[in-house]
C-alpha cells in the first residue's frame, strides 16, 4: 500500500463506501461522497495550474469544507498549508508567500483580508472562495461550489514516496514556521499513535483492510469531535488524521466560538467516542456544562463516550477528576508538539495521572545544558528530546536551514527532535514537563517555568485561568508576575492564594505580583497568548 493519506483514504473508501466521513451540522457525507468531492476539488487545482509538490492554504474555519478540501490538495500529491483565521493581513502575506502556495481555499468572510494582500501574492494562481453568508469580495475568485458542479473527479494516481506533509507553527516565539514530514513517515508514526492509543492494528499496514472492515462489522469504527480548531496540529492530528486512518467520522461544529453545550449535545446526536480539546481552556468550560445541566436535571447523554484527548497545554489533576465524576472514560493528556510527540498520561476513574508527568518512553531523552543526560531522581533539569522509535521526526523547517540544525540533530548516533520543552525524570522514570525554555522566566539566576506555576496556582478551586510570565526587575533580573482570571470573578486575597501554592512550589517560584483580568485570552487552540499577558502587564504595572 502507498503510504500517503490520499491513498490511504482512497483505499477506505473503497472498503466502506457507505460508511460515515464527514459530520458538521446538519451536512454528512460518506467515505463515497467524500472521496467524489475531494477527487473533483482536485481537478479545479489542477486546471488551475497545480501539480505536484504544490502548496494551496486553507484559510477556514471547522467544516466539512476544510477536510474536503485538504484531500483534494493530497489527492495532486501537493501539500495543504494551515492558517490561522485569525490573522491579519501582514500575518496573512507572510504565511502565504513562505510557503509558497498557489491557491487558497477561503471563507467569503476573509475576502477583505484577502483584498489587502491579493496583489502582492503573485504566486497564487487560483483563489477558491466557500459561501459563508458574507459578501463575495474577492475578484477573480472561484466558487467552491461551482467546482464541484461542473469539474469531473480526477483519477487516482500514483504519488511519489517523496512527498511532504507540512504544518505550520503558532507563532509563539517568533513568525510561524513550516514543520515539514515526510508523509510515508508520518503516516507510519500516526499508526504507532494508534497502537499507543489501545487499537490491535497489524505489524504489516498492508494487511489493513481486515482490520476496517472489522470494526465497521462491529460498528465499532472511531467518531472524533474535534472541538479545538483544525488549522493546529491537535486538532488535525489527533481529530482528523488518528480517526480517518481508521475509517472513522470526523465531526465538526459549524461557525466559531467554543460552545461546551455544543459539544455535548453533539457528542450525544453523532454517538461520539472522543473528543479532542486543548487542556484547560476546553475542559473547564465542559465541566462547568455538565454540572448546569446535572442541577436542572437534564444530564448529557454520553453513553457513546469513551475518550477525550487533550494535547498543546496541561490540563490540571483537578478538572480530569471533575469529569471523570460524570463519565466513566479514559482522558488522555499527550504531550507534543509540532515538531513530534513526546508521550502520554492516561487517568480513568481507578487512576488519575498529575498534571504534566508523563511515561518516559523508549528512545526519549533529557538532555542537560552540558550536555549529559539527566538521571532519574537527580532533580535535573534540560532539554527534551524525541527520536524515530517515539515519534515521526521531521524533516526540518521549511526554508530555514539554520533553525533546522538547531531542533533536528544528533546525539551519540541517533536523530533526535528537541523541540525546546525542558524537562527532568521522576525516581520512576516518568518525565515531568516544566515548559518551554523560550518562555523561561531568569530570576536571580534561577529558572522558573510559567507552566509548572500556572499549575500550582490553577489548583485554587477560584482561579479559573492564569498565566505567568516574567518582567523586568532591577534587583532580580525578571521577576514572576501572575495574570489570573477567577470562578465568576469573585474578589480573591493574594496572600491566601500564595500561602495556597507555597506548598506546591519552592518560595523562588512563587509570584511576587499578581494581577486580575475578568477573561484570560488564549489561542483559538487553547495555548497560552504570553504576548498578550506581557502586554497587559505592562500596561498595569506601567
Amino acid at each position: 500500500m502507498e503510504l500517503n493519506f490520499a491513498s490511504v483514504w482512497e483505499k477506505i473508501a473503497d472498503l466502506i463506501p457507505n460508511n460515515t466521513a464527514l459530520i458538521c451540522g446538519n451536512q454528512t457525507k460518506t467515505w463515497n461522497e467524500y472521496d467524489l468531492i475531494a477527487a473533483k476539488l482536485a481537478t479545479g487545482l489542477t486546471q488551475a495550474g497545480l501539480t505536484t509538490y504544490s502548496k494551496a492554504g486553507l484559510y477556514l474555519h471547522n467544516s466539512n469544507e476544510y477536510l474536503e478540501a485538504q484531500y483534494a490538495i493530497f489527492k495532486i500529491g501537493g501539500t495543504p498549508i494551515n492558517v490561522n483565521y485569525r490573522y491579519k493581513s501582514k500575518e496573512l502575506l507572510y504565511l502565504l508567500d513562505n510557503s509558497d502556495c498557489e491557491a487558497l481555499f477561503y471563507q467569503a468572510c476573509y475576502g477583505d483580508q484577502i483584498n489587502k494582500i491579493k496583489h502582492l501574492l503573485p504566486k497564487i494562481k487560483v483563489w477558491i472562495e466557500i459561501e459563508d453568508g458574507s459578501e463575495s469580495l474577492v475578484q477573480e475568485c472561484i466558487n467552491y461550489s461551482t467546482i464541484i458542479q461542473t469539474c469531473d473527479a480526477m483519477n487516482r494516481c500514483k504519488r511519489p514516496d517523496d512527498i511532504v506533509y507540512m504544518l505550520y507553527t503558532g507563532g509563539t516565539t517568533g513568525m510561524p514556521k513550516g514543520v515539514m514530514y515526510n508523509q510515508a513517515e508520518f503516516i507510519q508514526g500516526m499508526f504507532k499513535t494508534l497502537r499507543g492509543m489501545g487499537y490491535e492494528l497489524p505489524s504489516d499496514l498492508n494487511n489493513i483492510d481486515e482490520y476496517i472492515l472489522n470494526l465497521s462489522d462491529k460498528e465499532a469504527l472511531p467518531v472524533s469531535l474535534v472541538g479545538c480548531p483544525l488549522m493546529h496540529g491537535t486538532g488535525m492530528w489527533l481529530g482528523c488524521f488518528v480517526p480517518h486512518n481508521l475509517g472513522g467520522a470526523v465531526v465538526t461544529i459549524p461557525g466559531l466560538g467554543f460552545d461546551p453545550g455544543k459539544i455535548w449535545h453533539e457528542c450525544s446526536r453523532s454517538k461520539v467516542t472522543n473528543i479532542v480539546i486543548v487542556g484547560d481552556a476546553f475542559a473547564r468550560p465542559m465541566l462547568d456544562a455538565l454540572e448546569v445541566a446535572e442541577r436542572n436535571n437534564e444530564p448529557f447523554d454520553l453513553d457513546s463516550l469513551q475518550q477525550i484527548t487533550s494535547s498543546g497545554v496541561m490540563w490540571s489533576a483537578e478538572v480530569k477528576t471533575g469529569l471523570l465524576k460524570h463519565h466513566d472514560m479514559r482522558l488522555m493528556d499527550t504531550m507534543g508538539s509540532t515538531e513530534g510527540g513526546m508521550g502520554a498520561s492516561i487517568s480513568t476513574r481507578d487512576s488519575t495521572a498529575d498534571t504534566a508527568t508523563f511515561k518516559l518512553n523508549p528512545g526519549m531523552i533529557v538532555l542537560r545544558d552540558n550536555g549529559d543526560l539527566a538521571q532519574p531522581g537527580s532533580d535535573e533539569t534540560g532539554l527534551l528530546g524525541i527520536s524515530g522509535d517515539v515519534s515521526m521526526i521531521p524533516i526540518g523547517y521549511y526554508k530555514d536551514p539554520v533553525k533546522s540544525a538547531e531542533t533536528f540533530k544528533e546525539f551519540k548516533g541517533t536523530r533526535y527532535s528537541f523541540p525546546g520543552d525542558y524537562a527532568k525524570i521522576a525516581s520512576d522514570g516518568s518525565i515531568i514537563l516544566l515548559g518551554r525554555g523560550s518562555n523561561c522566566i531568569n530570576s536571580a539566576g534561577e529558572k522558573i517555568y510559567p507552566e509548572e506555576v500556572e499549575e500550582a496556582l490553577k489548583q485554587d478551586p477560584l482561579i479559573l485561568d492564569c498565566l505567568v510570565i516574567g518582567v523586568l526587575d532591577d534587583r532580580f533580573g525578571q521577576k514572576i508576575v501572575a495574570v489570573v482570571s477567577t470562578t465568576g470573578n469573585q474578589a480573591i486575597d493574594e496572600e491566601v492564594l500564595l500561602n495556597n501554592a507555597r506548598g506546591r512550589l519552592a518560595g523562588y517560584k512563587l509570584p511576587k505580583i499578581i494581577l486580575f483580568s475578568e477573561i484570560i485570552e488564549r489561542a483559538p487552540n487553547g495555548k497560552a497568548n504570553y504576548k498578550w499577558a506581557k502586554s497587559f502587564a505592562d500596561q498595569k504595572l506601567g
